[in-house]
């Protein structure tokens, strides 16, 4: 039987390779219903493609082109289309309600959004536990490791390694940084990938969220998890057992392998989207991470084990990111931002979604003045 696929953020990088899986395997899924959140002429292509009406646009409060519409669009697609499996890729903290609906009605969540994870970690994982259905991480690094703790024997592992590609400004000396624009931190060397997450992947932000998204996931202390830099993105996690074995995960940088493994799950399909041919000479390189040159992911780890601070970390990054975009700020500003927001007085833990929201609001509401501040001085 052909499992049903609800994907949110179908127009985005996680999406359209979603998409592409589920055109490649027509035997194994079919498409169920799609969102977007502003591009309703690839929206309504999507869905005339794949002969589908369940459709969501979050952006506009009233369109008669799709079946949702509005702030509660992706909310309703997920109460009335009937699926097996919900793919969230959609960006940033607006991620988080529609994971949280999406185990609610009763399907598995194929997870890209980070941030519900950071954001909201132990809710959803209670709200999968009570709901009996699971959580399937696609990021390339998260799904490595999720790959590899089921072929090891979990209770000897020592420590787990996410590898980061060093982003657009890996070989940029630390002293240029504050000169950089925008489009310079969106020319990613190895990934193609949205704006947000291609500023996060400059910034190392996005492995910082990586980081606290794996302490949540996997049920590891932070002092087991490590990033090294390896600029290939061919490894995308290693994990260490108690013996000093070192075993890794090798794809090529596509998002298609990950998003595969999770819609087939716990099934292995017998083609690979592209295959690594180890009989071509290939290069594969590690340095450690230049925390003085990339404060953000320090800050992460600082974050780590609360909640309240990781749920002001993510906050503060993406109202200081969007800032960067707009050119109010200056890349080197992000981190000074986020660290000020995150040495606030947060909660280590929280109760429920509206605390979490609340917290987040607040976190939004202190980046902003200081985004002002250095606005004005400027």
């Amino acid at each position: 039987m052909k499992k049903k696929i609800i994907v949110l953020g179908a127009t985005g990088t996680i999406g359209k390779n979603t998409l592409d899986v589920i055109k490649n395997n027509p035997d194994l899924f079919e498409l169920a219903g799609i969102s977007a959140h502003s591009k309703k002429k690839e929206l309504l292509k999507i869905a005339k493609e794949y002969n589908i009406n369940k459709t969501a646009l979050s952006g506009t409060n009233k369109d008669s082109d799709v079946l949702f519409s509005g702030e509660d669009a992706v909310i309703q697609l997920l109460l009335e289309t009937e699926a097996d499996i919900v793919v969230n890729g959609i960006a940033g903290a607006k991620g988080l309600l529609p994971s949280i609906t999406a185990l609610k009605t009763g399907k598995n969540l194929a997870l890209a959004n980070k941030e519900s994870l950071v954001m909201a970690g132990e809710i959803i994982k209670e709200t999968a536990r009570k709901n009996k259905k699971s959580i399937i991480p696609v990021d390339s690094e998260h799904s490595a490791v999720f790959l590899l703790l089921e072929a090891l024997r979990y209770k000897n592992i020592d420590e787990i390694i996410l590898t980061a590609s060093g982003g657009a400004f890996r070989n940029t000396p630390k002293e240029e940084l504050q000169e950089v624009t925008p489009n310079q931190a969106l020319n990613h060397p190895t990934w193609n990938m949205g704006k947000k997450i291609t500023i996060d992947s400059a910034s190392l932000a996005n492995k910082g969220l990586e980081v606290l998204e794996a302490e949540v996931l996997f049920d590891l202390p932070i002092e087991k998890i490590k990033v090294v830099i390896h600029p290939q993105s061919i490894i995308h996690a290693m994990v260490r057992q108690t013996d000093g074995s070192l075993y890794a995960q090798l794809s090529y940088p596509d998002m298609k392998t990950p998003i595969q493994h999770a819609l087939s799950y716990p099934d292995v399909l017998s083609h690979a989207p592209s295959p690594i041919d180890i009989t071509q000479p290939m290069e594969l390189s590690f340095y450690p991470v230049d925390n003085d040159k990339f404060p953000m992911l320090d800050i992460a780890y600082q974050a780590a084990g609360s909640r309240g601070k990781s749920i002001a970390f993510n906050a503060a990054n993406e109202e200081a990111v969007d800032a960067f975009l707009c050119n109010k700020i200056k890349f080197t500003d992000i981190p000074y931002i986020v660290e000020l927001v995150i040495n606030h007085n947060w909660t280590n833990k929280v109760i429920d979604i509206e605390e979490v929201l609340l917290i987040d609001k607040k976190a939004r509401e202190i980046a902003k003045t200081q985004i002002r501040k250095i606005v004005e001085k400027r």
